[in-house]
């Protein structure tokens, strides 16, 4: 059997993006699963586009959500250099073979000459005006010159590019791994340009070599990528290599969370999400775009929710390892349709694996937090916090954020709660409450409910009535976690200080 070898082949024109990111894990996914090699190559072929630091953003990128490289850009390996604009010199050997072969021509036309084609095109009612097995017999080609011209053409250094020469009549079949066989006629398809001007090969040509060199077995790439699949057949058929031909998987497009379209880096700013893994700075303009990490999602949680962009395990089962994912995978499971980028599943999931760290972990975060606030807090503290928040929290800054009150006494309480349930009850309970509990020796959660309980008992008063008015006089919210803990990680003096403060702020309140 064949060894499975994938690669993930992303260009350094910017940041990564997250659909970029699922292309990566399924490409890893199957590669475990089936004890073979991922690839990381560099498709920088694109000189024009290239920016400064996207290629290191990509791998930070990758090694923050899991995904190892086994070959490949950073790593190295036997196939070396991983970066296509290391690799110039190897590509003209296959597109000077293609000429030879009458598989590709030379194409000396100015760009002048390409926009009267294309004019004459349109104006003849074409309805894809395009350089193609009809248009370039018109062209300034090694088609239609002599061989003695365009030798001399060449001598003299003309710029030229080199053109695939496409069947006019036939008919190319691939058969696609989730989208089964996919007919394409050849006069649809233009003479796209292999090997540019300035000696650069376009990604059509590179991606060839490269797959073929590299010994890749399966191509798992976005769907934008269908078109030219069809171009990259007849490649392997021109080269030889036909029975080396990796095997294509076109995966199905991220869609806007409405599902009207694809998802766009617009659509996440204006909705008020990450499209990006890491925080990004666009060197050219200093925009700063925030990534999934610095947004709070942990790695694993990302991974769990790209999985199931696309793919479902056939099962009921939603929170999935790393190797749970690899064990489950296939290709043959991913659907066609595209799938919605539903933001709150993702936070769904986040919230599912913070849950499922430990304290001690949980508790980094917080003290994190507290740190960068400057304020000290015991470990043992942090502890009770976290414990008594995790079924709460979508992301470690939640802690803090949602738990501030922990920390400092509430000044300002909800005018919602405080017009319903404060009234001359709640202050009778808390007056005698708050006396109560200045009584306690280190008084623990369950004294503070039992304490609670008996003042409510001796007043005749339900204490389902007041509880609500007793957080607000604690939190100065009426929800939140058990209060109970709240009260007894701030302890008996903040309780009575906040409840004869809220007394003293809500008085007017009482009826």
């Amino acid at each position: 059997m064949r060894e499975v070898r994938v690669r993930f082949a992303p260009s350094p024109t910017g940041a990564l993006h997250i659909g970029g990111v699922r292309t990566a894990l399924y490409n890893y996914l199957l590669a475990r699963k089936h004890g073979g090699k991922m690839l990381l190559r560099i498709e920088d072929t694109d000189q024009n586009r290239y920016v400064p630091g996207a290629e290191e953003y990509i791998v930070q990128a990758l090694k923050w959500v899991g995904i190892e490289i086994d070959e490949g850009q950073g790593v190295g390996g036997p196939h070396a250099p991983y970066r296509q604009s290391e690799r110039k010199p190897m590509y003209k050997q296959y597109a000077e073979k293609l000429v030879a072969d009458g598989h590709a021509y030379y194409a000396f036309d100015t760009e002048e000459e390409l926009e009267a084609m294309r004019e004459r095109l349109k104006n003849a009612g074409a309805a894809l005006p395009q350089y193609n097995s009809i248009s370039r017999m018109q062209m300034r080609n090694s088609l239609t010159l002599t061989e003695g011209e365009v030798k001399a053409l060449l001598n003299d250094g003309v710029p030229h590019v080199i053109r695939l020469k496409v069947p006019r009549k036939e008919e190319i079949r691939l058969n696609d791994l989730i989208r089964g066989w996919v007919m394409v006629h050849s006069s649809q398809i233009d003479d796209k340009v292999l090997m540019k001007s300035d000696g650069m090969p376009t990604y059509h040509l590179a991606n060839v070599v490269d797959d073929y060199l590299m010994k890749i077995s399966h191509v798992i790439r976005g769907e934008e990528w269908l078109p030219s699949a069809p171009l990259h057949v007849l490649l392997y058929k021109f080269l030889g290599w036909e029975e080396d031909m990796p095997q294509f998987a076109h995966l199905p497009l991220l869609l806007k969370p409405t599902g009207d379209g694809k998802l766009s880096k617009r659509d996440a700013d204006q909705m008020g999400f990450p499209i990006f893994p890491l925080d990004w700075v666009d060197p050219n303009t200093g925009e700063k775009a925030m990534g999934f990490r610095e947004a709070g999602y942990l790695p694993d949680a990302l991974v769990n929710f790209l999985a199931f962009l696309g793919w479902n395990p056939g099962t009921t089962q939603e929170l999935f390892t790393m190797q749970e994912l690899i064990d489950a995978f296939s290709v043959e499971r991913i659907g066609k349709a595209g799938t919605k980028f539903d933001i709150h599943k993702a936070q769904w999931f986040n919230q599912q694996y913070l849950r499922g760290r430990s304290n001690d972990d949980l508790a980094a975060y917080l003290m994190a937090s507290l740190t960068q606030e400057g304020i000290k807090c015991d470990r043992e503290k942090a502890l009770k916090i976290v414990g008594v928040m995790k079924e709460r929290v979508v992301f470690p800054k939640d802690f803090w954020e949602q738990g501030k009150f922990f920390f400092y006494a509430p000044t300002t309480f909800d005018e919602s709660v405080a017009s319903k349930k404060w009234n001359e009850d709640a202050v009778k309970v808390l007056v005698k409450f708050r006396e109560s509990v200045l009584t306690l020796e280190s008084p623990d959660a369950n004294m503070f409910k039992a304490t609670l309980e008996r003042v409510t008992q001796e007043l005749g008063i339900g204490t389902g009535k007041i509880l609500q008015a007793v957080r607000l006089s604690i939190t100065g919210m009426g929800g939140g976690p058990d209060l109970m803990v709240i009260m007894e990680v701030i302890g008996k003096e903040e309780v009575a200080a906040r409840i004869a403060y809220a007394i003293e702020h809500l008085k007017l309140k009482v009826a």
